[in-house]
């Protein structure tokens, strides 16, 4: 009988194509993936370390998987694994900690256990791309790792201690890795890293390597997801034209201060962001530029969180994600003065989110009347499909009898609030 696996992947994109990578290779191996509510041989927890809400975050799964998993075993790895790694292993809930570095041998030590061995992740090699391309994934798009690690260290990030120095993977498995999960059907790539934008490898830089991409042949379109903004050429912006490259991009501002940015150790300027906003504006009416806002940053005035919250309303962002500054251990900004209080955090916090709420609807308004193609991802319960278009807005196609995983023109005729403000359509005849 096949051993039941269950998976919880927390934070970022990179956790999920690792996630989707390890869970194909475990299905190879005989064992049966399982809703990580149910009972299972093995809970994997992928986890994030990011903010002390991130911790959280993990150590509530962590216990929920120690309380259910009776003779089977719990592996922890991800960022937290890093981060906590000593403390980690005298949780009586886990029985292996694995760490980034070690991330690709969470199958062997699993394999290993079953076989009667107690190993550790320092029995394996390091391995940062040893990820093969995933068959079966739990998203109907597939994620592809380009990158790891950073190399800005900005006061508030813990990244690059848990991820390490920026290390980018060899063009050509990034493209074989492409040919082949395109060769299984999927339509929808996502390009993702610690900091893609700061890809090089042999010469190669981001803008030359996603120009490799696209020659790929096949039907399928390819999305950036967050990257930071490194101050793109204006030949990087005119890849958008490429009908594969969906005009969608996130991202992180984290201030509209100036002054913030500073102290934030951020390599470009609010000034610089907002050039680079309106540059994809006029190139593209309509792009879809979502982000990311750190509100309460140790010094951050009233007249600097104003700043971000006019820079923000001014660009009109397709989608603001908001986060409280965390204290990192051993980040430079843990060591910073006049730390904002919890309270007015959060009040600057619902500032943003009410801001976000504002700008997309108003960013989403602008396409009714218009097309996306559509790639469908689900049927719902009255047999219509919803998918996302090129744009990363949700779609539902009034449509009867379509097709999960496949694209269809569509025209947007209103917008609804299902959930969030969803573009309704018609395919077109």
């Amino acid at each position: 009988m096949s051993k039941k696996i269950a998976f919880k992947t927390l934070g970022c994109r990179l956790n999920l194509f690792e996630t989707d990578s390890l869970a194909s290779e475990f299905t190879k191996n005989n064992y049966q993936v399982v809703d990580f509510s149910e009972k299972a041989d093995v809970y994997v927890i992928n986890t994030c370390t990011v903010t002390s809400m991130s911790d959280q975050k993990s150590r509530r799964v962590i216990n929920q998987a120690g309380r259910r998993k009776e003779d089977g075993i719990t592996i922890v790895t991800g960022c937290m694994a890093t981060n906590y790694k000593e403390q980690l292993e005298k949780n009586e809930n886990i029985d292996y900690v694995v760490d980034n570095d070690h991330k690709t041998s969470v199958v062997s030590i699993a394999e290993a256990h079953f076989n009667g061995e107690i190993v550790s992740d320092e029995n394996y090699q390091k391995e940062l791309f040893n990820y093969q391309p995933a068959e079966e994934t739990f998203h109907t798009r597939s994620f592809i790792k380009i990158q790891d690690g950073c190399d800005n260290f900005c006061t508030f990030c813990i990244i690059p201690k848990v991820r390490g120095r920026a290390t980018s993977r060899p063009v050509e498995d990034v493209l074989e890795n492409i040919r082949k999960v395109v060769e299984f059907g999927y339509k929808e790539i996502i390009i993702t890293g610690v900091n893609i934008g700061r890809y090089s490898y042999e010469g190669i830089d981001f803008e030359a390597l996603v120009e490799k991409m696209l020659e790929i042949p096949g039907d399928f379109r390819i999305r950036i997801s967050s990257i930071e903004p490194d101050g793109y050429t204006d030949s990087f912006f005119r890849l958008f034209k490429h009908p594969k490259l969906a005009p969608h991009m996130h991202i992180c501002l984290q201030s509209g201060s100036e002054g913030v940015l500073l102290k934030m150790r951020r390599m470009y300027t609010a000034k610089l962001f907002k050039e680079m906003a309106d540059k994809l504006e006029e190139l593209y009416p309509g792009f879809s530029l979502t982000t990311d806002i750190i509100v309460g940053f140790p010094g951050e005035t009233d007249d600097q969180f104003q700043e971000t919250v006019d820079m923000a309303s001014s660009i009109g962002f397709g989608h603001i994600h908001t986060f409280k500054y965390s204290i990192r251990k051993g980040t430079r900004a843990e060591r910073l003065p006049d730390h904002v209080d919890e309270k007015e955090k959060n009040r600057r916090g619902e500032v943003i989110r009410k801001l976000s709420d504002e700008t997309r609807l108003s960013h989403r308004k602008r396409f009714v009347g218009k097309t996306q193609r559509v790639l469908v991802q689900i049927i719902l319960k009255d047999g219509f499909a919803r998918g996302f278009g090129e744009h990363y807005i949700p779609v539902v196609i009034k449509e009867k009898d379509l097709k999960t995983n496949t694209f269809y023109d569509v025209n947007i005729t209103n917008l609804e609030e299902i959930d969030e403000p969803t573009l309704i359509g018609k395919l077109i005849n």
